[in-house]
């Protein structure tokens, strides 16, 4: 069995693993696991898991979606993070002190989730803040390009002293539409040289702290007919090419409705590989999942070395971590940008 993690990221059923899911993770095709808010109870349950994992796939990637505010899986036992839009409003505060407690911020979360044993949280969040977005929202830092681009950059240095990669999402941008990809088909109807100038600039002027990409499932229509994670033009021609991006491009989960207008599984998985995506997400559907194993192992599909990178490094014992005065003191400091009802 190759040492590279394979192709298909997926999810599991519940705090342990089954029979069939240990099975299900010695496929080489298989590699990388996301968890969920039904995999997590607390520390040392997540800790258990992760090496139950690591047990039948030492090289695996494993996930999860710990960007702060209503998106954070970890609860129990860990810090409760604020929703990005917070240190927006900071920023028109006092500027100083919110890229410095959004730095402090990302290596928090990055190093909590690298204490379960875990590789790496999808995050940040690129997204503009438009006010048109339900599923973006708050978990967008500002609505002003240099805000969002000068906070979501400390964010990622947090993350990267920890050990974590970081992972921009949703390129070009999912701020700008109303429809929600999770169960709609978002279009985009604005001038591409209107999308290019606003909302993939923080993209744009993030890469040099960017490891990896995630891209939006909206079908820009000025530019392709096909929703950017299946659009050899936005993979290829403008962020291979034209940006010049070499980090790791994952696919938004495959399963989500507006993946559909990829078509059936087969064609979603093709198309997603065709366009340059190098790990798929098939999450929440465990028959879906089967399908696109199946058809990745009748391509043969060779992973990407590229892939390592996002191996999470500097694991430090969680009681360990608790003990540092920069947790302590950045704990504190977050728990001011908390709303009063927050639990």
């Amino acid at each position: 069995m190759s040492d590279l993690p394979g192709v298909l990221m997926l999810d599991l059923q519940g705090l342990a693993l089954t029979d069939d899911e240990r099975q299900l993770l010695q496929r080489p095709q298989v590699g990388g696991v996301i968890l969920f808010s039904r995999n997590i109870r607390d520390v040392a349950q997540v800790q258990a898991l992760v090496a139950e994992i690591r047990r039948c796939r030492p090289q695996i990637l494993l996930a999860v979606d710990q960007e702060g505010g209503r998106v954070q899986r970890l609860r129990e036992g860990f810090t409760r993070l604020p929703a990005m839009l917070r240190f927006g409003q900071l920023w028109q505060q006092d500027q100083q002190a919110a890229q410095a407690l959004a730095r402090d911020c990302g290596w928090l979360m990055a190093a909590e989730v690298l204490a379960c044993g875990l590789d790496f949280s999808f995050a940040p969040v690129l997204d503009l803040h438009t006010g048109l977005s339900e599923v973006i929202g708050d978990r967008a830092f500002a609505a002003d390009q240099q805000a969002l681009v000068a906070l979501a950059t400390e964010f990622m240095q947090g993350m990267h002293e920890a050990g974590m990669a970081t992972t921009g999402k949703h390129f070009p941008g999912h701020g700008s539409v109303t429809a929600d990809s999770h169960h709609a088909l978002p279009l985009d109807s604005r001038p591409l040289q209107q999308i290019r100038e606003q909302d993939m600039q923080p993209f744009v002027r993030c890469l040099p702290v960017m490891d990896a990409v995630m891209p939006a499932h909206v079908i820009y229509e000025h530019a392709d007919a096909a929703c950017a994670g299946f659009s050899d033009y936005w993979l290829q021609t403008v962020l291979r090419q034209e940006l010049g991006f070499n980090g790791v491009i994952f696919s938004d989960d495959l399963v989500m409705a507006a993946a559909a207008a990829a078509g059936e599984m087969e064609d979603r998985v093709k198309k997603a590989l065709a366009a340059g995506c190098d790990m798929l997400l098939v999450c929440n559907d465990r028959q879906a999942a089967l399908q696109a194993l199946a058809v990745l192992e009748t391509l043969n599909t060779e992973p990407n070395p590229r892939l390592l990178r996002m191996q999470g490094k500097h694991h430090l014992d969680f009681a360990a971590l608790q003990a540092t005065p920069r947790w302590q003191q950045t704990r504190a400091q977050l728990d001011t940008l908390m709303p009063k009802d927050a639990e």
